[in-house]
C-alpha cells in the first residue's frame, strides 16, 4: 500500500546499478494515481503524431502531469519521537484548533500545523509518525482556496487518526482546495504505518493539517517550507 523510504544503512550500488540509481534520483518515479493522467495525453500525441501541434501539446501535457504526480524518495530522521511534515509545501498556520468535529475527539483546541500545497509542490502525503491507524473518515464539503483559514472547517477533507506505541495520538487531515477535486487515501483503520510511508495524495492544490497532543512544542513557523517525510514539525516526549 505505502511506498516506504529507503532505510538508513542501505548498501550503495555500483556499476550499471549505480548509473540507474543516479537516473532515478534525478527523475522521481510516478505515483500510480498519475498513470491515467500521463497515459491519456501520450496517447493523443501518438494518435495525432502527424500534426506537430497535437504531438507537442500531448507531450507537454504528459510531462506536466508526470511532474505533478512525482513521487520522490525521502529519508525520515531516526530520532525517537519526531513528527515529520506529512507533505511538501509552505506552512500557512501554526496555532491551536479543534480537530474535525466528525472525529468525535472533543472541543479542546490542540496544537496544529497547516501546510499549503501549491500546484507545483509534490502532492503525495506521508505518515508523520509511526503508529497504528485508528480511524479514517471522509467528510464532504466545499472547495474554497486551501490557503484560507476556514478551509479546515468547511472544505472537503479526509481525516486519519494515528495512535503511537507510546500512547500519543496524532490527527492528519487532507483538505481539498480550489482546484483539488479528489482526495486519495490508501490507509485503512488497523494499518500499521511507519514514519515517512506514503499513504495518500490530493490532486491539484490542497492543504494538510496535523493536530498534535496537547502541550506539544511545535518547532516550525508560518512561511517555512517543508519537505514531506523529512522536515521535523515537533518532537513528542519519549513516553508518547
Amino acid at each position: 500500500m505505502a511506498r516506504r523510504p529507503t532505510p538508513p544503512g542501505t548498501p550503495e550500488t555500483t556499476g550499471v546499478g549505480h548509473v540507474v540509481d543516479l537516473v532515478r534520483a534525478a527523475i522521481p518515479p510516478l505515483h500510480p494515481a498519475g498513470l491515467p493522467f500521463v497515459a491519456a495525453p501520450l496517447a493523443v500525441a501518438v494518435i495525432g503524431g502527424k500534426r506537430k501541434w497535437v504531438r507537442r501539446t500531448g507531450l507537454l501535457a504528459a510531462a506536466a502531469c508526470a511532474t505533478f504526480f512525482r513521487h520522490p524518495n525521502r529519508v525520515p530522521p531516526n530520532r525517537a519521537g519526531v513528527v515529520v511534515a506529512p507533505a511538501d509545501g509552505e506552512i500557512a498556520l501554526v496555532d491551536t484548533a479543534t480537530p474535525p468535529a466528525e472525529l468525535g475527539l472533543g472541543d479542546a483546541p490542540l496544537p496544529r500545523v497547516s501546510i499549503f500545497l501549491s500546484v507545483l509542490d509534490v502532492h503525495v502525503q506521508r505518515t508523520p509518525i509511526s503508529g497504528i491507524v485508528r480511524t479514517v473518515l471522509h467528510q464532504s464539503g466545499q472547495f474554497r482556496s486551501a490557503d484560507l483559514p476556514e478551509a479546515s472547517a468547511v472544505n472537503e477533507r479526509n481525516s486519519m487518526v494515528v495512535d503511537t506505541a507510546g500512547g500519543a495520538q496524532l490527527v492528519v487531515v487532507q483538505i481539498a482546495g480550489l482546484l483539488a477535486r479528489r482526495i486519495v487515501c490508501d490507509a485503512q483503520a488497523g494499518d500499521k504505518l511507519t514514519i515517512g510511508d506514503t499513504y495518500g495524495l490530493i490532486r491539484f492544490g490542497s492543504r494538510v493539517d496535523t493536530y498534535f497532543p496537547a502541550g506539544t512544542e511545535l518547532l516550525v513557523e508560518p512561511g517555512q517550507r517543508t519537505i514531506g517525510g523529512e522536515t521535523v514539525l515537533a518532537v513528542l516526549s519519549t513516553d508518547s
